[in-house]
């Protein structure tokens, strides 16, 4: 079997019986540095990130193929990519950046398979008057026209 199928075979075979855990990203590099990013819905622990690599190292024969791996969760700065990840944030206040190149900032309500919902609040100009009137809408966007989604870190 080939190499960079068996490694998937394997991480699958570990994330089956892991349901809470799910794979965000997995690379391969040209020297056979391997690196899986895994996620969860309730977070991802060292432990978790132990026994993935254990799930893979214990399974492969080095002496037949070296490589390197290494396991890791997704951190706050990595950018949210499945329907799962946005899942898991329901609430939070998100930054996209959308491919035409405008942000746009809000609360996400609720998520599809296809798009998302966010409440976004803004002042808009008085249309009789001066001042500003306080806005709150909620805005469905579909996922191929968020080119990156990260989730706001408030201290």
């Amino acid at each position: 079997m080939e190499f960079r199928k068996r490694i998937e075979e394997l991480l699958h075979t570990f994330l089956a019986e892991r349901e809470d855990l799910f794979l965000v990203d997995l690379k391969f590099s040209a020297a056979d540095d391997i690196t899986v990013i895994l996620d969860g819905d309730n977070g991802v622990s060292l432990q978790d990130c132990l026994d993935a690599s254990r799930a893979i190292e214990f399974n492969v024969d080095r002496e037949e193929h070296d490589f390197s791996l290494q396991v890791m969760s997704a951190g706050l700065s990595e950018p949210l990519s499945t329907p799962r990840q946005f899942r898991k944030n329901i609430g939070r206040e998100l930054d996209l950046l959308m491919t035409d190149s405008s942000e746009i900032t809000g609360e996400l309500k609720e998520v599809g398979e296809d798009k998302i919902i966010l409440t976004l609040k803004y002042r808009k100009p008085k249309e009789i008057g001066k001042g500003k009137t306080d806005v709150v809408e909620d805005r469905e966007i579909l996922y191929p026209d968020i080119k990156k989604a990260l989730v706001t870190i408030k201290f």
